[in-house]
């Protein structure tokens, strides 16, 4: 069983999400590969897909609506779980994706399609962000939840294991 755990980050805090899930799919026993969505070409070779996206304004990033855009026929055939990452500290969470992008991924039939917290580095950020980020008075800092993201992986290995038996 072949799981692509597939992303799309602008300043690398999705991809940590990712690469977390990736590696504890592997310590449960799972083949999964983790890549940037730009660096995925086919989904024939994989069982399974978990796809994230960061979320700014409400929105996956571009690169990840081309990736949808370019495999949805493929994604509604095969096992597929969505995650998105861009609150930090206290934002809402039940505002963090919009409306139209919630419809956009409820259409895919995902299993499950869950919302982490990210990570802000003002370090990272251009110029503009962080004029944009001191503005708007954002908390900076790391605000993950690494169990949420392991218990997240588990339960999306504990379904894939069971398919397999």
């Amino acid at each position: 069983m072949t799981v692509l755990v597939t992303y799309a980050s602008k300043h690398g805090s999705t991809q940590g999400i990712a690469e977390a899930i990736g590696e504890r799919l592997r310590e449960r026993g799972l083949d999964a590969e983790v890549r940037p969505v730009r660096g995925v070409k086919g989904l024939e070779r994989y069982d399974t897909v978990v796809l994230g996206s960061a979320v700014y304004l409400g929105a996956w990033m571009k690169e990840a609506t081309a990736f949808l855009d370019r495999h949805d026929d493929a994604l509604r055939g095969i096992p597929l779980w969505l995650f998105s990452s861009g609150p930090t500290a206290d934002d809402p969470m039940d505002l963090a994706v919009s409306v139209k992008t919630q419809q956009r991924l409820d259409a895919l039939g995902a299993r499950d399609h869950h919302l982490f917290r990210a990570a802000l580095d003002p370090k990272r950020l251009n110029l503009l962000e962080r004029t944009a980020i001191k503005a708007a008075k954002s908390p900076i800092g790391d605000f993950r939840d690494w169990s949420d993201i392991e218990r997240w992986a588990d339960a999306i290995a504990d379904t894939v294991v069971r398919a397999e038996g």
